[in-house]
């Protein structure tokens, strides 16, 4: 499980508290306290919800969690409870629903598309690309895995992935060329490619990639493929890449491919989380 520092936490809270609650402030409610309520209003996976408690534990509540990221949830079933001062759950209350909300809406379409791609083809892998949001990696990565499924790449430096785009760079270079220099250069690292083309594929294949990664084939053309790859000594991983979701995944599961990368979790709509206060009639009540 990815996990988040309290410093990643606390600058969620100073982005949408930076300088106190004024409304919270100026109704008099310091002695006020109770206990705020976490549900899933619908059905869901939820996601970062250890670190939606973490985050309400540093705005000053005690947590209780009834589920955890990744779990399948029903409609109403329980995730967390939080209580202390009436400042502290009001301070932290919207910062940790939406962070449960949105990342939940990833984790449960990532959830669909692994489904979808194991029902035909149970070893399967489902990854998550890194075309999310620009410094919002580590929570999507959380959201993919609590999905089931993995990253992709997280980043330029984890992998050597060669683009198309790379190999205009490169006018004249062999296929074969390219994969003897980056195995003489980083012998440790499996190489993958990008391809356009059902030639281009094989070309790679024989030229010793370990991964082809097929953008934008047809669930028919990456069955065509994976049939051809089959009769090579040394079998790279075919993964199958552009426009994979929940409607094709099973097509493209079927049709032979290893690995499916997927962007299309980041565009799905945040999943509604019900949140309720109970106020402790013991505490001190403000006057108005």
């Amino acid at each position: 499980m990815i996990c988040f520092f309290d410093s990643e936490l606390e600058r969620l809270l100073a982005d949408d508290v930076p300088f106190g609650d004024l409304t919270t402030d100026q109704l008099g409610l310091a002695g006020a306290a109770g206990r705020m309520d976490f549900s899933a209003r619908g059905a869901m996976v939820p996601a970062l919800v250890e670190a939606a408690a973490r985050l309400l534990e540093l705005a000053g509540a005690k947590v209780a969690l009834s589920a955890r990221s990744g779990d399948a949830l029903a409609a109403g079933a329980p995730i967390l409870s939080a209580q202390g001062p009436a400042p502290a759950l009001l301070r932290g209350w919207k910062v940790a629903q939406t962070l449960i909300e949105i990342w939940s809406g990833v984790a449960s379409a990532t959830r669909d598309i692994v489904e979808e791609a194991r029902a035909a083809s149970p070893d399967i892998c489902v990854a998550g690309t890194r075309k999310n949001t620009p410094g919002t990696k580590k929570f999507a990565a959380a959201a993919v895995e609590s999905g089931g499924a993995v990253m992709h790449r997280l980043g330029l430096s984890e992998t050597i992935l060669v683009f198309p785009e790379h190999l205009a760079f490169l006018p004249g270079a062999s296929l074969e060329e390219i994969a003897t220099k980056l195995r003489r250069q980083s012998p440790e690292k499996k190489l993958a490619i990008e391809v356009k083309s059902h030639d281009q594929a094989l070309a790679a294949a024989r030229a010793g990639f370990h991964l082809i990664q097929a953008e934008k084939f047809s669930p028919a053309e990456i069955a065509r493929l994976a049939g051809a790859l089959r009769g090579l000594h040394g079998r790279p991983l075919l993964a199958a890449a552009g426009g994979v979701k929940r409607d094709n995944a099973r097509a493209y599961a079927e049709a032979g491919a290893d690995i499916l990368v997927t962007s299309a979790p980041y565009s799905a709509a945040p999943k509604d989380v019900a949140v309720s206060f109970v106020v402790d009639c013991q505490a001190s009540t403000p006057k108005l």
